[in-house]
């Protein structure tokens, strides 16, 4: 049996093999539960990502060499109806003589379009959501040669802008660039 003397005589005791041991265990512990903690959150985090379908629907590319002066066709982006229309010189010029002070809401022809030979616009009416006629062969396009919305009556310029009826804004311009002169990226 050892004896309190015998302690004393001793010292301090020297830090043995075995805490370092258990400072090794410590840490390899701690660095498993951080790497389960992550591998458990990862799923979580990934999950709001857009889905691969979603991400495609997310953008439209059109081919423009078909469309014919004075031509209008209906395209899908992100389930909504998209009008392009290639104007005719004519239709630009009645466009751009519209005095601002004659609409319901403002915007110039320029500011809606990048090319002037081109109308890109989103087909749903911004009174309560209808498709406006005036995109497809024979139907009525209002009193300003555009679109006429069969819901409640609003009528649109060439521009795609509100001039009669109950629809508070022009009909939206979505984003879109040209990726050459005869394809263009919606979206």
């Amino acid at each position: 049996m050892a004896s309190s003397a015998d302690t004393v005589e001793n010292g301090p005791q020297q830090p043995e093999e075995g805490e370092t041991r258990r400072d090794f265990l410590m840490l390899t512990t701690g660095a498993f539960g951080a790497f389960g903690a992550a591998a458990a959150v990862w799923p979580l985090v990934d999950q709001m990502n857009p889905a691969a379908d979603t991400l495609a629907a997310s953008t439209t590319e059109v081919n423009l060499a078909p469309i014919k002066p004075g031509q209008r066709v209906l395209v899908k982006w992100r389930g909504k109806p998209v009008f392009i229309v290639r104007r005719t010189p004519t239709q630009i010029a009645e466009a751009k003589a519209v005095k601002l002070a004659e609409l319901v809401d403002p915007e110039t022809d320029e500011a809606r379009t990048k090319k002037a030979e081109w109308l890109i616009i989103v087909g749903v009416c911004t009174h309560l959501g209808c498709i406006p006629a005036g995109t497809k062969q024979g139907e009525v396009k209002g009193e300003y040669g555009g679109w006429f919305c069969p819901c409640h009556g609003s009528h649109y310029d060439t521009s795609g802008r509100i001039r009669k009826g109950p629809a508070p804004t022009n009909l939206p311009v979505p984003d879109y660039k040209f990726l050459s002169d005869n394809l263009v990226k919606i979206g």
